[in-house]
């Protein structure tokens, strides 16, 4: 935590403009690091997926530094080329081609949630820069079919989406997970059982310190608790995105919007699916799920966002061609 703050804050002060003459270099990290979890005795796995490279003892997720990287180069690639963001290649082709780069090495980890969380992401970042829908909504409209097709034929994910569907059917199978989540809320009610007397830690919710972190808020201090989290990530991203109104420059612009959409979407499909509104999908919920490298990543976005807004508050902070 201490230093998941600690990049954040250094974050929030690194010279934005000299971040975007390395973005590419650092694109390139993020694309090599993702390819070396597929290499036996590097990459490490885990229930079946091979996410993590091995450090020691320590375990770092490259899909998570993967975001920031799509983000950064992303954001400089449209700042550099406003003039083509409407055209055919320059405005859809290669920027698609950077998305699918990294989609593409996430997919064969596999790990379909932030492969999705990443190309919706890039997708409303091009939208937003001027790409066409014509060309992005036949795009979508692949991508789920896609996705449709490879979870039809993979027996436990087909499995997952069935379960979801009637929960209680399978509540001592593949929903169990999901049936726990949604006890963990009954019991808790309004005010909660109390911090630390909660069912749910005695491992009958598993992954409860991290994808179904959740349930567990709602168990120990109840639904005021949840309500005001969920609150909580309701104004950080309706002021981030009222800020966003006021944005001088694209490339800023589109920085702050991919870091917010990443925290925002993250949160939001986390609540969805321990709640049962989502088929379950293994994502953690940002600032509160256990997890160092998601941990570190969220704040890394909270401190780009930080960044971004300082230098519009602070004109000084800016290079002087840019005045």
């Amino acid at each position: 935590v201490v230093l998941s703050l600690g990049l954040g804050l250094y974050v929030s002060f690194i010279n934005l403009d000299w971040l975007g003459r390395k973005t590419w270099l650092v694109f390139g990290l993020c694309l090599v690091a993702l390819a070396l979890t597929l290499v036996p005795g590097i990459g490490v796995k885990v229930n079946g997926a091979q996410r993590w490279i091995g450090l020691g003892s320590l375990r770092v997720q490259p899909s998570e530094f993967a975001k920031i990287g799509l983000v950064l180069v992303l954001a400089y690639y449209f700042s550099s080329r406003q003039r083509h963001t409407g055209t055919f290649w320059l405005g859809f082709m290669l920027p698609s081609m950077i998305t699918g780069a990294v989609c593409g090495l996430i997919i064969l980890q596999p790990d379909f949630g932030t492969c999705f969380l990443c190309g919706a992401v890039a997708a409303t970042m091009m939208f937003q820069a001027g790409t066409s829908l014509k060309w992005l909504l036949p795009v979508a409209g692949l991508a789920v079919a896609g996705f449709s097709a490879l979870v039809y034929f993979d027996p436990h994910r087909i499995r997952r989406v069935t379960s979801f569907l009637d929960v209680e059917a399978n509540a001592d199978d593949s929903a169990y997970q999901l049936w726990q989540g949604m006890l963990a809320f009954g019991v808790g009610g309004v005010d909660g059982v109390g911090l630390g007397m909660g069912r749910q830690q005695m491992h009958f919710l598993p992954e409860a310190h991290t994808d179904f972190i959740f349930p567990v808020i709602g168990e120990e201090l109840g639904l005021l608790c949840t309500f005001t989290i969920v609150l909580c990530f309701v104004f950080l991203f309706g002021f981030v995105y009222w800020r966003l109104r006021q944005a001088p420059r694209m490339y800023e612009y589109l920085v702050a919007m991919g870091s917010i959409l990443f925290v925002s979407l993250q949160a939001i499909i986390n609540m969805g699916v321990v709640t049962g509104s989502m088929p379950t999908k293994g994502m953690s919920l940002p600032f509160i799920s256990y997890g160092g490298s998601n941990l570190m990543v969220t704040f890394i976005f909270l401190g780009l966002i930080v960044n971004v807004f300082r230098r519009w508050d602070n004109p000084k902070t800016l290079h002087p061609r840019e005045l």
